[in-house]
């Protein structure tokens, strides 16, 4: 699955450098909320790969909040990400959280 990084989570003062927020093209904000706990790559022209996890929803209009292992740099907003599946143990914490 794909999705694009909008922007860096941020404020009016501060900006997360290793939160992203990413269109997924979801709907809503539930169907947001069953993406938590997948695996999200960012891959850069070099070949460098730098992989986040997503967090939770953001808003009511199907954006979600990733956050990555180190910062991405400013070329990665408005490109495309991988989306994985988070594996067993991110699926149980789901059902965990329910």
């Amino acid at each position: 699955m794909k999705g694009i990084l909008v922007q860096f989570r941020r404020g009016r003062h501060t900006i997360h450098e290793r939160h992203y927020l990413i269109d997924l093209g979801c709907i809503g904000r539930d169907e947001a909320k069953k993406m938590v706990g997948k695996t999200v790559e960012w891959k850069s022209s070099a070949g460098k790969i730098i992989s986040g996890k997503i967090s939770d929803a953001h808003g009511n209009k199907g954006l979600v909040r990733a956050i990555f292992e180190s910062g991405l740099p400013g070329q990665a907003v408005a490109q495309d990400i991988e989306i994985k599946d988070g594996g067993a143990k991110a699926e149980k914490k789901v059902e965990a959280k329910k």
